[in-house]
């Protein structure tokens, strides 16, 4: 690698900050959402499989519309890719007011169906955009800086439900026992908390929807550099045709859908796991915001290592860290097992972004279709959570609770990372 080029050049510095916003805005979207399985499980009286759905819908979204969001980008420009996936965004969000207004389960998936057609337009249309902003010897650390903002997000997102929807659910409160009491009330006295507190998870949807459109309108007005994205001479069937045929990136993309799948399901049921300890929702989703400032910590400190280590190495060994980590979380009964849980983040924080650009790496003008393909991968965070959903609602497994044995499944998508990293540094080594 040359040292002397920069991650981002000055005449793109503008441009990239812009494109950069965007991640955090679907971080923010994200993890706002991955505790709202443990708060409709009790407010809408369904069990933790079914309460999963959420997280099959939110991301389900991304399977559905990847392609499709990659050939809209391929045909036209990177800002319709961006406009139209801000406004496929804030119209899911504002959906959920009508969703609140009529107490439907199905109504909120549908919204958040919707809203993450709009999450799928827009990482398929920064990531690659983002890579393209300067040298190729750069893209992986560029990307990397890029997605280190997604965090920040992320984080917000978390204090939002932490403090203001958590903390406010009337379904939550419990007795000096540790009793839910919403379980205790009549029908009537159920049904009025329930229209308070999906009010609660409104709110902070349809606020988001309004600043969506905020910057709907910011980058409707603002003049975007063109970059090779509208191409017609590259046919999107020649393109499947040649990705398929690249291990690297097939591959690629399998490891992704794992991780992914990995990350949700740790982000999701760190809630059930420490309710499991006796801590109610709003506090155990402190553990998930500690979790994230790990992971963000983790993720500027990695994206400056990259500078030194290989990011295919540090990809492997990172696996291997989450494979110890969630090993813990497994076997530790109590509080340990809840800071293994904490920790597993630190090693989540590259993989995203690192399997994204070595995965994309040399793919030249099936760059953008292959995109679609690693954001497509996300459908993972909507397979997985519902199973492991199901594990939780066993009680206990054995000598353990059925939620700290739930975890082998982020650790044996832990594993398919780790292979695919070591392949990396071996089968694909020159590719």
């Amino acid at each position: 690698m040359n040292k002397k080029e920069k991650v981002v050049p000055r005449e793109l510095l503008v441009p990239f900050i812009m494109i950069t916003c965007l991640f955090s805005l679907w971080g923010f979207a994200n993890d706002i959402t991955n505790p709202m399985v443990a708060a409709f499980k009790t407010v809408m009286e369904t069990t933790n499989a079914k309460a999963s759905l959420i997280q099959f819908a939110f991301y389900g979204g991304y399977g559905t519309m990847a392609i499709p969001a990659a050939l809209f980008v391929k045909r036209y420009t990177y800002k319709k890719g961006v406009l139209l996936g801000l406004l496929l965004y804030a119209t899911g969000a504002l959906l959920f007011y009508p969703a609140a207004r009529f107490e439907m389960f199905g109504f909120f998936l549908g919204s958040l169906y919707i809203l993450t057609f709009g999450l799928a337009f827009l990482e398929t249309t920064a990531n690659p955009y983002i890579l393209s902003m300067g040298d190729e010897s750069t893209a992986t650390r560029r990307l990397n800086l890029a997605q280190s903002f997604n965090p920040l997000g992320s984080i917000f997102g978390m204090f939002i439900a932490s403090k203001v929807i958590l903390a406010s659910l009337q379904s939550d409160v419990r007795d000096a026992s540790g009793n839910l009491v919403f379980e205790t009330m009549d029908a009537a006295e159920k049904a009025a908390v329930r229209t308070h507190d999906l009010a609660v998870i409104r709110d902070p949807y349809v606020m988001l929807g309004f600043v969506v459109l905020v910057m709907f309108v910011i980058i409707l007005v603002s003049k975007m550099p063109e970059r090779q994205n509208a191409d017609h001479s590259v046919h999107a069937k020649d393109s499947f045709k040649r990705l398929f045929k690249n291990r690297k990136y097939r591959e690629g993309v399998i490891a992704q859908v794992f991780y992914v799948a990995t990350q949700i399901m740790c982000w999701t049921f760190i809630i059930q796991y420490a309710e499991n300890l006796g801590y109610d929702k709003a506090t155990a989703q402190n553990y998930n915001i500690a979790a994230m400032a790990l992971f963000i910590t983790s993720r500027f400190i990695s994206t400056a290592m990259m500078k030194y280590v290989n990011a295919r190495k540090m990809l492997t060994f990172f696996a291997i860290g989450g494979m110890i980590t969630t090993t813990g979380v497994i076997l530790i009964e109590g509080q340990l097992g809840l800071y293994c849980l904490v920790a597993t983040s630190g090693f989540m924080s590259l993989m995203f972004p690192t399997i994204y650009g070595i995965a994309l790496h040399g793919l030249g003008d099936d760059a953008t279709i292959g995109a679609a393909g690693l954001v497509m991968a996300i459908v993972g965070g909507a397979l997985m959570p519902p199973l492991q959903g199901a594990i939780i609602d066993m009680g206990e497994i054995g000598w353990l609770p059925a939620v700290n044995v739930s975890f082998i499944l982020p650790f044996i998508c832990f594993v398919v990372i780790a292979i695919y990293g070591y392949r990396t540094l071996t089968v694909f080594a020159k590719e």
